[in-house]
């Protein structure tokens, strides 16, 4: 299922905070993004109703396998893009985070590829 930028955003942030706290609930989301608890709200229940996500009695988020494989391949784009952006331009770590999280969304698969190419090999000293 297609979902929009902000539910890609939001399923790279729950994998974020999973990675990072080991556990992750709506408020944890909210926290993280300065989002109001009812547009999180909202937001889960679009991507549950999608497939990508369950909640667990205890509040929890938890993404489904669906869910996690999205969630990783945009967190990839993500730090590819970012670190491109760094590597090629000398752009600061910032601001290519920042852009990253714009870019991620739109770039097309071709385009990408090949800076996954490039960082690779810059990282091999190639």
């Amino acid at each position: 299922m297609k979902i929009q930028e902000s539910g890609e955003n939001y399923l790279e942030t729950i994998l974020i905070l999973k990675n990072r706290n080991g556990f992750v609930r709506s408020i944890d989301v909210a926290n993280e993004l300065g989002y109001t608890k009812a547009s999180v709200s909202r937001a889960m229940s679009i991507l549950k109703k999608a497939g990508y996500l369950v909640m667990e009695p205890d509040g929890a988020l938890v993404l489904t396998e669906s869910g996690k494989k999205r969630a990783e391949a945009i967190y990839e784009r993500h730090n590819l893009i970012a670190k491109f952006l760094e590597l090629t331009l000398g752009v600061d770590e910032h601001t290519a985070t920042q852009d990253s999280c714009r870019i991620e969304h739109i770039i097309s698969e071709e385009s990408f590829s090949r800076i996954k190419k490039y960082v690779k090999k810059a990282e091999n000293g190639q």
